[in-house]
């Protein structure tokens, strides 16, 4: 289906990278419709940092053959979204002059370009600048303030910056398989921008995203990002606690962790004494295994990651006071009993984030929550992407998959 509004995005994480194709029939966000998905392991990058280069273009470049074979689609260009450990968020704040008495869209760009300007970020460069708000002269507390009579505007912004040299191996990578980037997003900002509602946004709300090696925090108030914080700990460090703990290799931890392993400590009396012979798991190795001790480590991990989760919303004054609750997305929140543990620890109510049920999601198997980032960067960049005639067929773009089909064929 060649069209101008097909949109490809691409996910980008420790351990796997999604490819999604789409497209929308109008303007509304909720009106998509999925081509295909490409999902590929990835085991080149870790914590947002590529490792390996030439596998991670490898790994890049299997996503996407993958889904234009089923969609019937050249790609070309595409958005990108992924997060990293060096990616940081700055609350800065900058006043500008209003010209000619009423606020135009030209003042809120030149605000927002001085709060960027104004901080001083070496080794790094911006993604992007997110208004919090605005005070017009002594106005606080304005979301759109356009063509609002002022003399002065004052904006409050965040701004989200990464390491230079990773976001550099990221375009080179994407651009060495023949893919232009036309914007990227971090997820830290996507998730939650369409998994929460706009009630929830407008009260305290958490968004909290448990990745493969960190978890992200966003909370929300007002409709607009109040603040957010990365803890270096995720799943795969739950992984690594079984393996240690149990003598065994990380592939089989993995496997134990997502069949054998529950939350909930207090009501696993019948669990007390149950084992698992691991030589019927077929996974190479021998001897029974304590699915007690095996919950006990898994519940510890998780335990340390609610606590800091608390001891960050501490710094919002807002430790068990949201009243539009924690919402949870990513797949390493589908554990057994995970609920009740959070519960207990965050002592706030918990929501886990599933897609919409359409038919064209649950036919595409992207019907889970570890799909928000990427999903919403689709709707992103549908939203406010200048111009997406890059799939239009003209001269450029056929020369352009010439080369890339070459380049494939190249031992």
């Amino acid at each position: 289906m060649w069209g101008s509004n097909t949109i490809t995005t691409i996910d980008i994480w420790s351990s796997k990278i999604r490819t999604i194709i789409g497209y929308f029939d109008n303007e509304s966000a909720e009106d998509f419709h999925i081509l295909w998905v490409g999902i590929t392991s990835s085991n080149a990058i870790r914590k947002g940092n590529i490792l390996d280069m030439e596998e991670f273009k490898n790994n890049l470049d299997k996503t996407l053959e993958e889904a234009e074979k089923m969609a019937w689609e050249q790609v070309s260009w595409a958005y990108i979204s992924f997060n990293s450990s060096s990616l940081d968020v700055i609350r800065n704040k900058w006043v500008v002059a209003v010209a000619g008495g009423e606020i135009s869209e030209e003042d809120i760009e030149r605000a927002l370009d001085m709060a960027k300007n104004g901080v001083d970020l070496p080794n790094k460069e911006i993604l992007k600048v997110i208004p919090e708000n605005f005070i017009v002269d002594l106005e606080e507390g304005v979301k759109n303030p356009i063509w609002m009579s002022a003399r002065k505007l004052e904006v409050i912004a965040n701004i989200f910056s990464i390491n230079l040299n990773v976001l550099n191996n990221i375009r080179k990578a994407v651009s060495d398989i023949w893919i232009e980037i036309l914007d990227i997003y971090p997820n830290l900002l996507s998730s939650p921008e369409w998994v929460l509602t706009k009630r929830q946004k407008e009260l305290w709300v958490v968004c909290i995203d448990i990745w493969w090696s960190t978890t992200w925090i966003t909370v929300y108030e007002e409709w607009t990002l109040q603040f957010s914080s990365m803890i270096p700990i995720g799943w795969d460090s739950v992984t690594n606690d079984i393996a240690l703990g149990l003598r065994t290799s990380t592939s089989v931890a993995e496997k134990l962790k997502i069949d054998y392993a529950e939350l909930d400590l207090e009501n696993m009396t019948w669990y007390i004494d149950r084992e698992v012979d691991l030589s019927e798991l077929n996974i190479g190795e021998e001897g029974k295994l304590s699915l007690l001790y095996l919950s006990q480590i898994v519940t510890a991990r998780y335990e340390e990651i609610f606590y800091f989760v608390r001891q960050e919303l501490k710094k919002v004054w807002k430790d068990g006071m949201l009243p539009e609750w924690a919402v949870c997305v990513w797949g390493w929140v589908k554990m057994k009993w995970f609920i009740e543990l959070w519960k207990k620890n965050l002592k706030l109510p918990v929501f886990i984030w599933l897609p919409a049920s359409k038919d064209d999601l649950a036919d595409a198997s992207i019907s889970d929550p570890v799909f928000a980032a990427v999903i919403w960067t689709m709707i992103l960049s549908n939203r406010y992407s200048v111009s997406s005639n890059v799939f239009s067929l003209n001269v450029s773009w056929f020369f352009d998959s010439i080369i890339r089909t070459f380049k494939k064929l190249l031992p």
